[in-house]
């Protein structure tokens, strides 16, 4: 069923159309690779601008990490007490000023530091996305996440590209301008078409504390373990995206145009994976789809380090990587669903807490990846078959009872 096709009201109340309310939801999360991947190709032309190494510069990524995974901690629980709407008028309208700023700034350490409050600010828009997708799709809301994943997929796909045609344009300040004028146009959208029946319902607004919000997720049956899958499934997404160039360029010696197009395939994988949770989810359920999903991307893993094991071609990589994949986009939209629907005034601080460890155990990826390094693609390999494994441990401790209703 297509997203335009869903009913246009939920519980009685009127939703914008979802034909506009679904890109404009994937619109706003996708910001954040926009800021992130846009900008990539001007690193050089940053350090020459600045007059500083390309390392200095490189570290605006990490600065923009941490400012993103403390912004979605703070908002969280601030969208759950005074409502998303505001929420997303304020990232939206902090993203346009930072970004604008970025782009006259003079000095590097200036940079860094509005990158970080870009980031931090840009969250409040972000976080509070996953909380209207519930609101409209209810227990189909894995459906909901699978179609905006899958619209804002194509952002860090091909933000690289548009920040190169920039740059050919103008200077590496035309970036953040675009970006800033980006968030000025998704803000004039929100204010006049963001209408949803929760921004007036004061019932649906948790008068929780701070810490008492997230007291309340991780102290909620069954979370703990659905959290832990989708942490575990991005873990494993951080580790493709960490080694596939050394696997693709060094150990199978294939050039940067090939590289290029094997990684726009696993792209196109998660894709079509989440085409199909759209379409079958409604019939079959998140947990369903969570463990069959986790027991192929269990199967794929295994291939996967089988063939480097046996040091075979990369043709078999890409085979196995393929399944793998999109195993893995059908894994991380429906754990979080599963999470999401145990919430009704909390979901704020749910995806505050999911994207947080998100980040944090993806973060891990580069470092594990450089202890287990010996010159091979087996270490990527085991890396991203174990986490899987641990998924399906994840599940098959998890209480034997379906999800619970939303409280």
């Amino acid at each position: 069923m297509d997203p335009q096709s869903q009913p246009s009201a939920h519980n009685g109340r009127r939703i914008p159309n979802l034909a506009l309310l679904i890109p404009m939801l994937a619109a706003i999360v996708a910001i954040t690779p926009l800021a992130i991947d846009m900008y990539l190709p001007a690193m050089s032309t940053l350090a020459l601008s600045f007059h500083t190494d390309v390392t200095t510069v490189q570290q605006s990524l990490s600065i923009y990490l941490a400012g993103y995974a403390l912004g979605m901690l703070c908002f969280g629980p601030l969208a759950d007490r005074i409502g998303r709407r505001p929420m997303v008028i304020l990232g939206l309208s902090g993203f346009m000023l930072t970004s604008l700023l970025i782009g006259f700034a003079g000095q590097v350490e200036v940079f860094l530091g509005l990158r970080f409050l870009q980031a931090f600010i840009g969250a409040a828009a972000t976080v509070v996305v996953p909380g209207y997708i519930k609101e409209v799709y209810g227990d189909n809301t894995a459906k909901g996440m699978s179609y905006v994943s899958l619209i804002m997929m194509l952002a860090p796909l091909l933000a690289p590209s548009i920040g190169s045609v920039i740059l050919e344009l103008g200077d590496w300040h035309l970036i953040f301008f675009i970006q800033s004028a980006y968030a000025a146009t998704l803000l004039l959208l929100v204010l006049f078409a963001l209408k949803m029946p929760s921004d007036k319902d004061i019932d649906t607004r948790s008068q929780k504390s701070f810490l008492g919000a997230y007291a309340t997720v991780f102290s909620r049956p069954g979370v703990k373990l659905n959290i832990a899958s989708g942490v575990l499934t991005s873990f494993s997404f951080f580790c493709y995206l960490t080694a596939s160039p050394f696997v693709y360029m060094e150990v199978f010696a294939l050039d940067k145009s090939y590289f290029a197009i094997l990684f726009s395939t696993n792209v196109g994988a998660l894709m079509l994976a989440n085409i199909i949770n759209t379409r079958i989810v409604g019939r079959y359920g998140s947990l369903r789809m969570l463990h069959v999903s986790t027991f192929f991307g269990a199967i794929a893993g295994a291939g996967l380090l089988t063939v480097n094991l046996l040091e075979m071609s990369y043709h078999f990589t890409v085979i196995m990587l393929i399944p793998l994949m999109g195993s893995l986009g059908v894994m991380s939209v429906n754990a979080d669903a599963i999470v999401l629907m145990k919430f009704k005034q909390e979901t704020g601080t749910a995806t505050a807490v999911i994207g947080t460890l998100r980040f944090g155990c993806g973060a891990l990826a580069g470092p594990l990846l450089a202890v287990f390094y010996d010159g091979t693609a087996v270490p990527f390999s085991a890396l991203m078959l174990g986490s899987v494994v641990l998924v399906g441990i994840c599940q098959f401790n998890r209480p034997k009872h379906q999800i619970q209703p939303t409280v």
